[in-house]
């Protein structure tokens, strides 16, 4: 994973504004749609834009190659107190439907959490 040191790390899901478990074609399209918007060469000289579109172009770097998105997606940005339960879930459905794979049978609990949680937003 390639992180600026001198930055606040990003979340390159958000950057793309693409899901989590965003498919390969979407990562695309979304990359495709906001490196048109944000080309510095539409927006002459202001250096918020190219640096807009630099952050893009990194995050796309990283979603795009399947063995940095996986190093990336394990570890990652992970500002939790950022994220919504949604969001949150979102991020880690992937690591959260392994622990079901590995036996461990704990899903009937959080599955009821999930359900409360969502009980609670709906009202």
């Amino acid at each position: 994973m390639e992180v600026n040191h001198n930055t606040t790390p990003k979340d390159y899901y958000k950057v793309l504004e693409v899901d989590y478990d965003a498919t390969d074609e979407k990562i695309r399209i979304n990359y495709r749609r906001l490196a048109l918007k944000w080309h510095p060469d539409k927006h002459k000289g202001d250096s918020a834009v190219t640096a807009k579109f630099q952050e893009i172009n990194e995050a796309y770097r990283v979603l795009s190659d399947p063995a940095k998105r996986i190093d990336y997606d394990l570890s990652g940005i992970y500002e939790v107190d950022k994220y919504t339960l949604r969001e949150y879930l979102a991020r880690f459905k992937g690591m959260i439907l392994t622990c079901n794979g590995l036996g461990i049978s704990q899903t009937a609990i959080w599955t009821q959490q999930l359900m409360e949680t969502d009980d609670l937003i709906d009202k």
